[in-house]
């Protein structure tokens, strides 16, 4: 089994649980927040929607600086509602599953550098940076997703079994 089949497997169960979550964000609620410090329920609905992007960066160049020395920024769609969230994801893990499809084992090797002003943050390999960078991320901004719709009262769905408002396994 390559490389890629093993990430595949994984990935459409934890794309699946995310996109039943991000089904749940309430439109007329985008701009609340839990905290005066924390993201709007648009920007972290936003924010998972876009992670999975990372993944044709991850894989298909070698380093990525976030914040370039020469300037650019990185693109922050529009979003004004589920729909429009929804839309972002399915075109981000449609991209990204046909990214990890076509790398090789040889590709998932290589080493990719992650950079802030030209200054690199972590180097490592490719495949550590697909399960640690894009997907462990996924599922902590999931995890902080429950706790946003929890709190505006919103029915949460099974994400590794069932939850108090799906009950049956």
């Amino acid at each position: 089994m390559s490389i890629s089949e093993v990430f595949l497997a994984e990935w459409d169960q934890e794309v699946a649980a995310t996109r039943r979550l991000l089904e749940r964000v309430p439109t007329d609620k985008l701009d609340w927040k839990p905290h005066e410090k924390s993201y709007s329920l648009r920007q972290l609905a936003g924010h998972l929607a876009q992670l999975h992007g990372w993944t044709g960066i991850t894989l298909n160049v070698d380093e990525f600086d976030v914040n370039p020395p020469e300037g650019g920024d990185f693109p922050q769609p529009t979003l004004e509602s589920t729909d429009d969230i929804l839309a972002l994801f399915d075109q981000s893990t449609a991209d990204a599953r046909s990214d990890i499809a076509a790398t090789s084992d040889e590709t998932f090797g290589e080493i990719w550098t992650f950079k802030n002003g030209g200054e690199t943050v972590f180097a490592a390999p490719k495949a550590g940076v697909l399960r640690r960078f894009v997907m462990n991320h996924v599922v902590h901004h999931r995890g902080q997703l429950t706790v946003y719709l929890r709190l505006l009262d919103v029915p949460l769905p099974q994400i590794f079994g069932p939850s108090a408002d799906e009950p049956d396994f």
